[in-house]
């Protein structure tokens, strides 16, 4: 013969509700203490500085014992630094850096104890140097025909890169502050320039500073992440604008062509990021 099938009963018990709500108070405070604690302050934090020319400051001037990597001192990391005092700051920047270069050798400066990350990304991983070349060495159609070659990698291929990277921060850095600084305009339009590239040209390189806009900005905002445009931010202050300009236009050494210059990181990337973080 079969065992008696078990019949399950329910049995209710009755705490008082002094006890319910000891306890939970208990189980509130372990859950802030397992990891629930709200992160330091961006201020008084560790800084990281992640990222390429844009964030290193290349075409700033003032890069001390930076080698290659050109790392200004007028760069809007080095100057929020200064002005703010972080317990730590990692300025790992560095000129020509791809995707695969802030993984490879620079993703390791974000530990736990990180408050801030600032990084700028993925224009070269999209060969805008090689852009900026062909641009200045080719005709319009070729210009143009090199801008959307660009263009269709940063909206087919960019945004699985962008994912690596913006994963390992906040793997590393789970309760940091996260700021992306995009890339502007490099030229006004209809604006005040003689001579030098066409304006097809002009239009071409602007319409690839937006391809770059909408996707960075998209994967920045699919983490949380804080996004500066920086073609908003440097309005006004492009090759052929009237005034101030902000960007290089061909200038010596030629790797500091089409970067901003000391007043570009201070008005178009420093001004912004102090208003965020």
């Amino acid at each position: 013969m079969g065992a008696k099938p078990c019949i399950p009963v329910e049995v209710t018990v009755r705490f008082p509700r002094s006890v319910l709500r000891s306890a939970l108070v208990t189980a509130v405070a372990a859950a802030t203490a397992i990891g629930l604690a709200a992160p330091a302050s961006a201020a008084t934090g560790r800084y990281v500085a992640l990222g390429d020319s844009y964030s290193s400051g290349t075409g700033a001037g003032s890069y001390g014992s930076s080698g290659s990597c050109k790392r200004s001192a007028n760069s809007y990391p080095q100057l929020w630094a200064n002005a703010n005092a972080p317990s730590s700051f990692a300025f790992v920047a560095c000129s020509g850096a791809q995707t695969s270069n802030v993984l490879n050798s620079q993703i390791s400066a974000v530990t736990s104890s990180t408050a801030l990350v600032t990084i700028s990304i993925g224009g070269n991983d999209a060969g805008f140097a090689d852009v900026m070349i062909t641009c200045n060495t080719s005709s319009d159609a070729e210009c143009v025909r090199r801008n959307q070659e660009a263009q269709d990698f940063a909206r087919t291929t960019l945004p699985g890169r962008l994912n690596n990277v913006y994963t390992q921060i906040r793997s590393r850095a789970p309760y940091a502050r996260v700021v992306v600084l995009g890339y502007p305009h490099i030229y006004h339009l209809n604006g005040y320039c003689w001579g030098g590239l066409s304006e097809t040209k002009r239009a071409a390189i602007n319409q690839s500073s937006d391809v770059l806009a909408s996707v960075i900005s998209g994967r920045a905002g699919a983490y949380g992440f804080t996004y500066i445009d920086a073609r908003r931010t440097f309005d006004g202050h492009e090759i052929c604008a009237a005034g101030t300009r902000w960007i290089n236009s061909v200038t010596w050494p030629m790797d500091e062509s089409y970067h901003p210059n000391a007043s570009g990181q201070r008005g178009g990337y420093y001004n912004p990021l102090e208003a965020v973080a």
